[in-house]
């Protein structure tokens, strides 16, 4: 489950402010609610420009669209010349795969839903069937090919970017507004946050809380940061559970797809801070699915293509031996 973020600003009022308005735009998309600030000093003229950014999102990414280029793959359909925006999410899950060792892998669709996560249900014994179902798991196996055609090498395998999808989305919505001038915005959807400035009315810097797991008031953040440029995305498994009817085992949303078991973690949500929001929302779900100590040792081997700036940062909540929470972050969590 994505963490629902807060967001927002505080400062002193400055004397002299050019002619610049807050202007919010609210609305439903990706099965969540989006809200985006933009500090203007005319009206933008948005939702029309978000509205089809969001269908063409959706057409081409989205697994609950029977019709989306993704679902017709799925589907077994032949010959389906998949758009600029599914190669973009499939290059980038495909280098995070690799970065992570697999434990970022959207092809773990047929776990997600033999565990009943998905949008599909798999019927039977789960455990009888995990064995046979984890050879389908590996995006290693599928290849995008020079004309934009996707195949896999094993029938049966099933592809899934929601981990990824969103944030790309987002990072589209900062480009749409990148294109057209605007300096100073702030765009949520469903917890995930974009931000480019400040609030220039109240000279402030945009500021995001990020829920406390161990409470329900999410009027009190477990920390706060702040931020000027880039992403932060956020995934825990502290609120969304299936219970098993038979043995009433309960099993949390993040799958690893090493060992295909949606199993109990110490890890309870992890958020990270990336230049990009689809870079930060991919790591956020492999970390969740490596745990604490496997994020720590891989955050102190990145290599952050020699710049400090494409760094990711880290905040981690896990559990403590005696229940316990605890917090871990990197140095540079919350600073840019």
């Amino acid at each position: 489950m994505k963490q629902v973020v807060s967001f927002f600003c505080f400062c002193l009022l400055l004397s002299c402010q050019p002619a610049t308005e807050r202007y919010t735009f609210s609305g439903e998309a990706f099965g969540t609610t989006y809200n985006i600030v933009v500090l203007a000093e005319e009206t933008p003229e948005l939702i029309p420009r978000l509205d089809s950014l969001i269908h063409s999102v959706n057409r081409s990414l989205s697994t609950y669209d029977p019709t989306s280029d993704i679902s017709r793959i799925n589907d077994g359909a032949q010959g389906v010349v998949v758009d600029q925006m599914f190669a973009d999410v499939f290059r980038l899950s495909q280098r995070v795969y690799e970065d992570t060792e697999g434990f970022f892998d959207p092809t773990v669709g047929p776990l997600v839903n033999a565990w009943g996560f998905g949008p599909e249900s798999v019927s039977g014994d789960r455990e009888a069937i995990m064995d046979s179902l984890r050879q389908l798991v590996g995006f290693n196996q599928v290849l995008l090919d020079m004309q934009n055609q996707v195949s896999f090498q094993k029938k049966g395998m099933y592809l899934d970017f929601n981990a990824v999808a969103k944030g790309y989305a987002i990072d589209r919505m900062g480009y749409m507004l990148d294109q057209r001038g605007y300096a100073n915005y702030l765009i949520e959807v469903g917890g995930e946050v974009l931000v480019k400035g400040k609030n220039t009315i109240k000279n402030s810097l945009w500021r995001i809380g990020i829920d406390d797991p161990s409470s329900g008031d999410r009027s009190q953040p477990i920390r706060t940061i702040t931020l000027t440029k880039g992403a932060m995305a956020s995934s825990g498994n502290y609120r969304k559970f299936v219970l098993d009817s038979v043995t009433g085992q309960k099993f949390v949303h993040t799958i690893n797809p090493i060992t295909g078991k949606a199993q109990p973690s110490s890890t309870l949500a992890v958020s990270v801070i990336a230049p990009d929001c689809a870079t930060a929302d991919a790591y956020a779900t492999a970390f969740m699915a490596m745990g604490i100590e496997r994020t720590q040792a891989w955050v102190t081997r990145q290599q952050c293509a020699g710049r400090v700036d494409e760094c990711l940062e880290v905040f981690a909540v896990y559990a403590a031996p005696d229940g316990s929470l605890l917090t871990w972050e990197t140095p540079g969590f919350g600073t840019r």
